[in-house]
């Protein structure tokens, strides 16, 4: 059985999933992939570089008419670029500039795949770092593609860590006794690497640490003077917020932005004391530019999409996407959870880690979705 599930394709894993849409890397300004994500919704949006016969879409990739996506974009990589100290005198002109101001450093965090490569390739290219795989789609009888999501006469979808962990949970059976055997022994705890603040640091502290978070697909830990994990900053979370958050970072604590950015919106005590704050920094025009730039950057979609998607009018701050799922309180397990547990767990809030903490609560280490599959990896190969 281990053998014929080596077999399957990653073409399986794509079914059902939505076609990637084009945003040139080389045209695009940071405003247009803020608007491409408000309006599609998605937690990030897909930088293609294109060849094309006129050179007008992009940047050679060396064929001729060949598209390749190289890059992605998330709101939070916005946000941290907006709190650049060289961009608070002027976010407008900063969302105006070239989308590659933004894109994350990591190499190879996008990587293409053809359709009949085996799971255990796809799984090696996530080890190495991958964190989508780029995989064109099996041609739909009767369906013609749309043009804004056609590359090379093909349209594509990725895969993310979370759709090849809860693929493999369907076959989780085939991996026995493995899964069921505690976290501790496997090896796959990461005590040495953890990204935390304290409650009361300033939420801007952990501006360095917020991208390193997206990059690791974890997040930042809030922890007390014991040690004890309170909760998390998620980039998660932090893209489904208002692009006003960014003005929380800059003036709340860590422990306040935890609360600001939970569901449901902030409280009006939070609202006032940033709007304060930002007036003691003499940064209300950040605000202000902020909210000037987000009308303008939606000038096709309605009130009701602006509801929808929570973009900042008229000075209101703290608005949320229809898409938000997470809160700021952290999801834990013990170092005696099992492996398969700790999957579910992930899968069922959406996130990619796990906080691993002790029966005091205090912080141990995280458990991430790259750390899972290098067990199930070397199961396979042993098989292969």
């Amino acid at each position: 059985m281990a053998v014929g599930f080596l077999a399957n394709e990653v073409s399986e894993l794509c079914l059902g999933k939505p076609a990637l849409r084009c945003l040139s890397a080389a045209a695009a300004t940071v405003g247009d992939a803020l608007s491409a994500l408000r309006r599609s919704g998605d937690a990030a949006v897909g930088l293609w570089s294109c060849c094309d016969d006129d050179g007008a879409d992009g940047a050679p990739s060396g064929e001729a008419g060949r598209c390749v996506c190289v890059g992605k974009v998330c709101t939070v990589d916005i946000v941290c670029f907006l709190c650049r100290e060289e961009n608070l005198a002027d976010p407008a002109a900063a969302l105006r500039s070239k989308v590659a101001a933004v894109v994350p450093k990591g190499g190879g965090l996008v990587r293409h795949l053809e359709p009949h490569a085996s799971l255990l390739d796809a799984i090696e290219l996530i080890l190495e770092g991958a964190q989508n795989l780029v995989v064109p789609m099996r041609s739909r009888k009767g369906t013609a593609p749309r043009k804004n999501i056609l590359h090379n006469h093909r349209e594509y979808c990725w895969l993310t860590l979370e759709d090849i962990v809860r693929y493999l949970l369907n076959f989780i059976n085939l991996f026995a006794p493995t899964p069921a055997l505690p976290i501790n022994s496997l090896g796959i705890i990461d005590t040495d690497t953890i990204l935390a603040v304290h409650y009361y640091d300033p939420a801007a502290s952990a501006l360095q640490l917020i991208p390193e978070s997206n990059l690791k697909q974890t997040a930042v830990a809030i922890v007390d003077d014991g040690g004890q994990l309170i909760g998390e900053i998620s980039p998660l979370t932090l893209s489904a917020c208002d692009l006003t958050v960014a003005a929380a970072v800059l003036t709340l604590s860590a422990g306040d932005l935890m609360a600001y950015i939970d569901c449901g919106g902030p409280p009006d005590d939070l609202v006032r004391l940033v709007k304060e704050r930002l007036e003691e920094k003499n940064l209300v025009t950040f605000l202000e530019s902020l909210d000037e730039e987000l009308a303008f950057s939606l000038p096709s979609a309605s009130s009701s999409s602006d509801e929808e998607f929570g973009c900042g009018k008229s000075g209101r701050i703290g608005g949320y996407s229809a898409r938000m799922v997470r809160r700021s309180e952290a999801i834990m397990c013990y170092p005696s959870s099992s492996l398969v547990a700790v999957m579910i767990q992930a899968l069922a809030h959406r996130v990619s880690y796990v906080w691993v903490v002790e029966e005091d609560r205090s912080l141990a280490g995280i458990v991430t979705f790259r750390s899972m599959l290098r067990v199930f990896h070397e199961r396979l190969k042993s098989v292969s």
